[in-house]
């Protein structure tokens, strides 16, 4: 009898603002969850996850010193999330004011990202024909900060013309990695860690040993055009592919290479500079 009464008592227009409620917070957090993808926002929320779990596991345990602790941690570390991301919070703030926070512009980004695709494998064409060596690292969810400092800031847009010429030898900033993150040349001529795996064969040169260094301490995928035979090898996941083909190559960028809109100037709220 009851259930029946709360039934009677709810109105059509509860039901259909309900409804509306609940589809807006639905689509904030999708624009969300799209933007951070691969940005460092993902490891800071993973983080934040952990400590919430932390917390509370130690109050069912009834751990009193770790609750409260947990509790300083989340209240302390929304100011530090302010600091972290204040030139993204402030460069959201501005794009709110222009209107642009929430426009999506998939279709325009598809075919913006195809195009450096093919500019990437019009490029490595290019030096693998004329035996240019190259090593090009793609950051994905994992930062390459540490790394990216040690290079030449560029901040450059991805053409095949700019990815040729840096690599031209006997330039300033042939002789060393260049790392792209999302959709812009972040540095080139970053040094890379060397792997000392007893598996790669004692041929391949430095480039492929910094190769499958970064790829055994990080997620990223680089790219590797061998000066001396023009071959193209890649590698990811701590594993090194030598002499595939540009067919192959491209098909691997689709899948690894990581450019979202959180990663393109007004792509949302932690857009990249």
């Amino acid at each position: 009898m009851e259930t029946a009464n709360f039934f009677d008592n709810i109105s059509t227009s509860f039901v259909i603002t309900s409804i509306i409620d609940i589809l807006i917070i639905w689509y904030v957090f999708y624009l969300i969850l799209t933007v951070i993808k691969g940005t460092k926002a993902v490891q800071l929320i993973k983080g934040i996850f952990f400590i919430i779990i932390g917390r509370a596991i130690s109050n069912f345990l009834d751990l009193t010193t770790t609750t409260q602790l947990f509790d300083m941690v989340l209240q302390w570390g929304f100011l530090a999330v302010i600091v972290i991301f204040q030139p993204e919070l402030r460069r959201a703030l501005e794009q709110l004011g222009r209107g642009s926070l929430f426009r999506s512009g998939a279709a325009g980004d598809a075919s913006e990202h195809e195009k450096m695709r093919q500019d990437m494998v019009t490029a490595v064409r290019y030096m693998a024909k004329r035996r240019i060596g190259a090593l090009i690292v793609l950051e994905k969810e994992t930062g390459l900060k540490d790394y990216i400092e040690t290079g030449v800031p560029l901040n450059a847009e991805i053409t095949s013309q700019l990815l040729i010429n840096i690599f031209i030898p006997n330039t300033p900033l042939h002789d060393g990695a260049m790392i792209i993150q999302g959709d812009k040349i972040a540095t080139a001529g970053s040094y890379l860690p060397l792997s000392e795996s007893n598996k790669i064969a004692k041929d391949l040169g430095t480039r492929h040993r910094a190769a499958v260094g970064i790829s055994e301490v990080t997620d990223a995928f680089t790219i590797i055009v061998s000066e001396e035979t023009g071959n193209v090898s890649v590698t990811y996941d701590s594993k090194l592919s030598k002499e595939i083909t540009l067919e192959k190559l491209e098909e691997l960028l689709q899948k690894h290479w990581m450019v979202t809109a959180g990663s393109k100037e007004g792509g949302g709220l932690f857009a990249r500079k």
